[in-house]
């Protein structure tokens, strides 16, 4: 059941306001009348309201001065003018500092009804159109400096200030994929308008539809009032379609057709719309593999895969690995209100040696469990997770080699960095191998094994 639309009508006349109440009322909303503006500002405090009728002429404040007064108490409540016959001129001046509109007497009640329905309409697209221009939207984001994300951002700043519309990103599930999409929004001419996000994979099928293109009133079981698509929001925007591979079949060759000249038309309208969109569509799925098995469309494949860009799973980006471990550790502290966790070497080996099916999120979810369960503890190879020492058991493990083609020029560095944190620790154990092995946070097995590989033995 829909919850009644509640609405102020503010009129010195008691008949208007007692006889537009009743007719109201018969339509199924809340209404309540006052007949001056002290009264319409005592209301507005301790009431909420969906809209008011506010009449320009009311004994002591007039009209303009209730709607400043309720604006300046931080009220956002669309309003809509009543002029008597001969001040349209002063309702559409209203309109200009903040009405919503504006009805000049006498009106129909169809017309009233008309209009409040379209004001209540525009208020919640101007709403949601708010929320998604408030998200964040990171343009340097992207954490790490290995080759491969060096060229990535390359990427997303020439692609986002080129007038490219279609834009295919392919990954591993975890790859972070929406943040890509984030950064080409956030460094783009777009980036003042909405991003609009939407899981292709977690609608049901029935629903999609009106959720991309909007539905109007009634279209459908459960619709009950119109639906404003999110096509409509991103308009000016960016649309980040993710897990695209998952659209129905039924469902692509509306959206080819949008994707071709910007027309859609919304579940059960007459009327077709039009919007200016950057579509974004990203997928974990091997797309030319889907159209080839009938469950993806030829046709939209080749007008979404203009632009393409590769993200690279967390295995193929080296020591970038130990970046994101420190930045997720800060960050999960903070929401958690202690100190980050630290991580022994040994532990930093083992991170830098699995094969993080899950990617960032696998290790952005590692990194959460651990300061949960360990606030600002060392984090020792025993704590990991069980999957962890599985590798090892399995022989999954493989040895840490950093990504890019300079992987033995970075191998020296970081051999290097290792060779001066253990002999930091020598001179402050003051040659003491066991105490070193302690300020390290390993075992003094594995320092020995350090020592003769670094040749310090």
């Amino acid at each position: 059941m829909s919850q009644k639309i509640r609405i102020l009508i503010v009129d010195d006349e008691e008949s208007f306001v007692r006889s537009l109440s009743f007719a109201l009322r018969t339509e199924s909303m809340d209404v309540t009348g006052v007949h001056s503006g002290e009264d319409a500002f005592l209301e507005v405090r301790k009431n909420q309201f969906d809209i008011i009728l506010l009449d320009l002429r009311l004994p002591g404040a007039d009209g303009m001065e209730v709607l400043n007064s309720i604006r300046n108490l931080d009220i956002d409540i669309p309003a809509i003018m009543i002029s008597a016959h001969g001040d349209t001129r002063a309702a559409v001046k209203a309109v200009k500092l903040g009405a919503a509109d504006y009805l000049s007497k006498p009106f129909e009640l169809d017309e009233l009804i008309h209009t409040i329905n379209t004001v209540l309409d525009q208020n919640q697209t101007a709403l949601e159109l708010e929320y998604h221009r408030k998200r964040d939207v990171p343009a340097n984001g992207l954490i790490g400096d290995c080759t491969v994300m060096n060229n990535l951002r390359t990427t997303i700043e020439r692609v986002a200030k080129s007038s490219a519309s279609r834009i295919l990103l392919l990954g591993e599930s975890g790859t972070g994929k929406a943040l890509v999409a984030r950064a080409i929004h956030g460094e783009s001419p777009r980036s003042s308008r909405a991003f609009i996000e939407v899981n292709c994979a977690a609608l049901p099928e029935q629903l999609i539809e009106s959720e991309l293109f909007g539905a109007e009133k009634g279209s459908y079981t459960g619709a009950h009032q119109k639906r404003t698509g999110l096509v409509k929001l991103a308009d000016g925007g960016s649309l980040f379609l993710d897990e695209i591979g998952e659209l129905p079949l039924a469902l692509q060759a509306k959206f080819l057709h949008f994707l071709e000249n910007g027309a859609y038309r919304p579940v059960g309208s007459e009327h077709s719309a039009s919007a200016d969109v950057r579509v974004i569509a990203a997928t974990n799925r091997d797309l030319a593999e889907e159209v080839r098995l009938g469950n993806f469309r030829e046709d939209l494949f080749y007008r979404l895969n203009v632009i393409t860009i590769d993200i690279p799973a967390l295995r193929e980006r080296g020591d970038d690995i130990i970046k994101l471990v420190e930045h997720f550790a800060d960050k999960q502290a903070k929401a958690e209100g202690c100190q980050p966790i630290k991580f022994a070497l040994e532990t930093v080996d083992i991170l830098l040696a699995h094969r993080w099916r899950g990617n960032v999120r696998e290790l952005k979810n590692l990194i959460e469990r651990l300061t949960i369960l360990y606030p600002a503890k060392m984090i020792y190879p025993e704590l990991l997770p069980a999957e962890f020492h599985e590798d090892e058991l399995h022989g999954e493990r493989e040895p840490h080699q950093p990504a890019s083609s300079n992987a033995p020029q970075l191998q020296d560095r970081l051999d290097t960095t290792e060779r001066t944190l253990v002999r930091d620790a020598l001179d402050q154990a003051n040659g003491h191998k066991g105490r070193a092995a302690e300020i390290l946070g390993i075992s003094r097995h594995a320092l020995k094994r350090r020592l003769q590989r670094l040749g310090l033995q």
